[in-house]
């Protein structure tokens, strides 16, 4: 049985029901499960991590991801554009895409995100072209060590039909529906301490028709998987459904059963009132992308009055096109800074953002095992070194992590593993992705 101890940790930030920040604090993991959390602590442990000069902190836990957009960030004609804009310039280079892309592109993502403090990452992916599958996503978590909740995502709707995707994108929804259900058996594990559950997730009310809404929801009820989508994400979204559906986002959503303790959307910014007190009175999760909201000029989601009303809330890096990076400890600041802007310098603090990138983002991917330091809990750990530059000067610590930095974690701990270790990678030789990366992106830019 292998037992980990963190020690001596600056302070120990468990999320706990009562928050409690532990000075000089200790952790023992036995086989990926925390055992003990306080001041005192084993004398032994298989491994054991010096935590001095460090703050220590669950996992971040990231509610929405495009991992394949990670080879195509920054191009040109869609870093200036709106959504509907935006994604019509990138259509034709995914759709370029194969195995080999999907599966380096989710490698680099993954890796960004570990290095910045993320433990647990959803993904959605909603296109396959030229024999992509989801299982290529699926092969790159395991190969990086986090957590993974990929979503079967899909895109009916052409524009033929009225659609915004191109026709060279979408699937039938017969097979969309049948690679669902292949998914979720071959790969989905309800267990505690899980490493990969799926999801389904067709990609938007403007790309799939409202039968396969309903049909998804209603196999992911039968398999008991969770059901993700985008909703409400600028005005354009909120046109196209009032003058397509004859209603809000949100009614559309509880018409077709997309409400409840097992959905969340991504994005949300133009939720109204009524959207908003539904979404508590059912459980709805939200995935709040503060940067990629800013890049593409969707507007500020209504995430203090959201909280307020006790919806679930959790932090999405979105994809690497629209962002464009994949880095948690920047998304929290970001939210934090936009609460502010919007409703006052008390809107949002350090801790309510760090909050909600962590036990927040575990209760909307439905994780009652991940999220705090409690005996009982698995054992996701990011250590932050605060010794350095960035923090130095800081009087509290652990708002330093938002306001300051450091940006990236020293090490990362992912059931009682170290994935990262001394800002290192331990199980991929990060360079040579690197390199594999760019030759693809120069590729696709050529074929263009």
């Amino acid at each position: 049985m292998a037992t980990l101890l963190i020690k001596n940790a600056e302070v120990l930030v468990t999320m706990d029901e009562g928050r409690s920040e532990i000075k000089q604090g200790h952790l023992f993991a036995r086989d990926g499960v925390i055992e003990a959390v306080g001041k005192d602590h084993p004398d032994t442990a298989d491994e054991i991590i010096d935590a001095a000069g460090c703050v220590v902190t669950p996992g971040l836990v990231n509610t929405h991801h495009h991992l394949y957009q990670s080879l195509t960030r920054v191009v040109p004609g869609g870093q200036d554009a709106l959504l509907f804009g935006w994604l019509k310039t990138l259509y034709p280079i995914w759709e370029k895409f194969g195995p080999e892309e999907f599966f380096v592109s989710a490698q680099i993502g993954l890796a960004e995100l570990a290095h910045s403090g993320c433990s647990m990452s959803s993904d959605h992916l909603y296109l396959y072209p030229n024999g992509a599958k989801l299982d290529d996503t699926i092969e790159a978590a395991k190969s990086i060590g986090i957590r993974f909740h990929p979503t079967r995502g899909s895109m009916s709707i052409g524009e033929s039909n009225g659609g915004l995707p191109p026709d060279s994108v979408v699937e039938n929804e017969n097979d969309i529906l049948e690679d669902c259900i292949r998914v979720v058996d071959d790969y989905h594990d309800a267990n505690p301490g899980s490493m990969l559950r799926v999801g389904i997730a067709p990609c938007s009310p403007f790309t799939v028709s409202q039968d396969l809404m309903r049909e998804a929801a209603l196999l992911a009820r039968d398999k008991k998987v969770m059901l993700h989508t985008h909703l409400a994400e600028n005005e354009e979204d909120i046109a196209y459904s009032l003058e397509r559906f004859g209603c809000r986002p949100g009614q559309f959503a509880e018409e077709l059963g997309w409400i409840g303790d097992d959905v969340w959307h991504a994005h949300c910014v133009k939720l109204d009132t009524r959207e908003i007190d539904l979404f508590s009175k059912t459980r709805t999760g939200v995935a709040h992308c503060p940067c990629s909201n800013c890049r593409l000029g969707s507007g500020i989601a209504p995430v203090r009055a959201m909280r307020d009303a006790g919806v679930k809330v959790g932090l999405g890096v979105d994809g690497s096109a629209s962002n464009d990076a994949g880095h948690m400890i920047s998304e929290a600041r970001q939210a934090m800074l936009l609460q502010r802007v919007q409703n006052g310098a008390d809107a949002m603090s350090a801790r309510e953002v760090l909050e909600i990138a962590t036990l927040g983002g575990a209760n909307v991917l439905g994780r009652d095992d991940c999220g705090s330091f409690e005996v009982g809990k698995r054992a996701d750990i990011a250590i932050w070194d605060i010794s350095g530059l960035e923090a130095a000067g800081s009087w509290d610590p652990v708002a330093a992590l938002v306001l300051c930095g450091p940006m990236n974690v020293r090490d990362l701990v992912v059931e009682g593993k170290c994935v990262v270790k001394s800002g290192n990678l331990e199980e991929v030789e990060i360079g040579a992705v690197i390199e594999k990366q760019n030759h693809l992106a120069h590729r696709l830019a050529d074929s263009l």
